[in-house]
């Protein structure tokens, strides 16, 4: 037993190297790297020594000494030509493509210098971008905004005016425009026509449309109430009129609120149209409508066509005479009738009536008797020198509420 104990410590130390030499045969690195031995893989400085027909040029391997390797040159020359092939360095120009282009050939395609132009490519022409298209509109003097000079000095200047297009026809440029794939540029001519209709343009957008004085409030200047409720009876009655501007000359004659009498109900035409206000208009058409136009029925069958007025608006004092009173025309607030033209084709001049004719002494007592119920002042055949040939209504205010109608 002593002498086994003994012998185990011999054995056991030769035992030990020869487990090592056995287990390092399978950490020995491949004999295939590079195309060459391992100690192939050498510094870069030597590699550039390799020559240039090695590899797949078909040179004998064996002819290059082993210094060109770093190793022995059978261990080099052992695989095969197709698998001696020099591979670039990871980092290096030629594995990033940086030396000469790589070829088709090898599955990558070859870049120009001034890069790939898709668009040729593809058969589509060059598209002008809008950063370049205003920098050339602003080189060529034709920029449609305003152009600055002189920017970050004390004396910046603007250069040009720019082009103004109307709403309406920039909509039809910019629609012509699109179908001849172009860009809209507007010549130096009609630009200087077009100025003029967009400032026109301008000021009908910009101040306030007060056509229609009944559709504005009072506060800002607009018709009173008492004048719209007037001229909604007169559209109940029938009355043909319109609106006119104010009327003023001076503090004794104008009308603030007139109106164009042209026609009352029934298709009866004044002529000529007469300029008052909507007070007269109001108690005249009530007057024909309710006094003359039955009046003339009862005496001749027949109904009124026309009444011809002989005045309306006038800036003159009572009967034209000097010193006298400013007469109620000045204000519109009077109007004399001269004639009366029936439907029947007869016409009935206001004068004073012969002892035979009868119907129309008749209907011009008649009328003139009823006008007192509508208003203040009749006149007419019989009362003056000044009325001989006409009626004349008007509707003066007196303090005491008197009418003066001459019978």
């Amino acid at each position: 037993m002593a002498f086994v104990s003994r012998l185990r410590r011999p054995l056991g130390l030769l035992l030990l190297p020869a487990m090592l030499v056995a287990c390092s045969g399978g950490m020995a690195p491949p004999d295939d790297i590079d195309g060459a031995g391992v100690s192939a893989i050498v510094p870069a400085e030597e590699v550039a020594r390799v020559p240039a027909d090695m590899g797949d040029a078909g040179g004998d391997p064996a002819a290059y000494p082993s210094g060109d390797f770093g190793g022995p040159a059978d261990t080099a020359m052992a695989t095969p030509a197709a698998e001696r092939k020099r591979l670039p360095m990871i980092d290096s120009d030629e594995a990033m493509g940086v030396g000469e282009p790589v070829q088709a050939s090898s599955g990558m395609l070859t870049v120009p210098e001034g890069g790939v132009n898709m668009d040729e490519g593809l058969g589509v022409g060059r598209v002008e971008g809008l950063a370049e298209a205003q920098a050339g509109e602003i080189a060529e003097g034709n920029a449609t905004q305003v152009v600055v000079d002189g920017i970050g000095t004390d004396t910046p200047q603007q250069i040009g005016q720019p082009d103004m297009i109307p709403m309406s026809e920039a909509g039809m440029d910019l629609g012509a425009a699109a179908e001849g794939g172009g860009y809209l540029r507007v010549p130096d001519e009609a630009a200087t026509r077009r100025r003029p209709r967009a400032a026109e343009e301008e000021q009908v957008a910009f101040l306030p449309r007060l056509n229609n004085p009944m559709q504005t409030p009072e506060t800002m200047g607009g018709m009173p109430a008492s004048e719209k409720a007037c001229r909604q009876r007169l559209k109940k009655l029938g009355v043909k009129f319109r609106d006119v501007p104010r009327i003023s000359r001076g503090r004794s004659c104008g009308i603030q609120w007139p109106v164009e009498l042209s026609g009352l109900s029934g298709g009866i035409q004044i002529k000529p149209a007469a300029q008052v206000n909507c007070q007269i208009t109001e108690a005249f058409a009530r007057w024909v409508k309710q006094e003359l136009v039955p009046s003339a029925r009862l005496r001749y069958l027949s109904g009124v066509s026309a009444i011809h007025q002989m005045s309306s608006y006038s800036c003159r004092t009572m009967n034209s005479r000097r010193g006298a009173a400013m007469s109620e025309h000045a204000k519109g607030n009077a109007i004399d009738v001269g004639k009366i033209v029936l439907k029947n084709g007869k016409a009935i001049a206001i004068e004073r009536k012969g002892f035979f004719a009868f119907r129309e002494k008749g209907l011009l007592k008649a009328v003139r008797g009823d006008s007192c119920k509508y208003f203040s002042t009749v006149l007419g055949p019989g009362s003056d020198r000044y009325h001989k040939d006409h009626f004349h209504f008007d509707l003066r205010v007196r303090k005491s509420g008197y009418r003066h109608c001459s019978l």
